[in-house]
């Protein structure tokens, strides 16, 4: 299950903090900072989705992700390599390397990372 633009901006901030109450959530966000209950339906919609959970500490809720990071990026990531580039990785390498300006030394960044997963995959015998 996808998380929409605005609970994806409030898991970010939350992921950036690992547990956090929800007047921390509020001052997190950049100005002009959401209602209270804007971000309390967005909290108990995330809460629907299993993307978030709380601890009950007195009277307040500490917030904490379920989700990690990369597990939700790699997700992401998956699904527009498969809907927008035919489930093709190397069409999206393509796009990616020649839509971002990359330069140089970032290309050769790129390069050694790909050849140190293709070691890990195929190390020599």
């Amino acid at each position: 299950m996808a998380l929409s633009n605005s609970e994806e901006q409030l898991m970010q901030l939350l992921w950036k903090k690992e547990r956090a109450f929800m007047k921390d959530l509020v001052e997190a966000y950049p100005e002009p900072k959401p209602a209270t209950t804007t971000v309390a339906t967005l909290l108990k919609r995330m809460q629907d989705k299993k993307f978030v959970d709380y601890e009950q500490i007195g009277r307040s809720r500490e917030y904490f992700p379920l989700v990690k990071k990369e597990a939700y990026f790699s997700k992401h990531v998956n699904g527009l390599i498969k809907n927008f580039f035919n489930n093709s990785p190397s069409q999206f390498a393509s796009f990616f390397t020649e839509e971002t300006n990359l330069s140089k030394k970032e290309l050769e960044e790129l390069k050694a990372l790909i050849d140190s997963e293709i070691k890990k995959k195929h190390p020599l015998k």
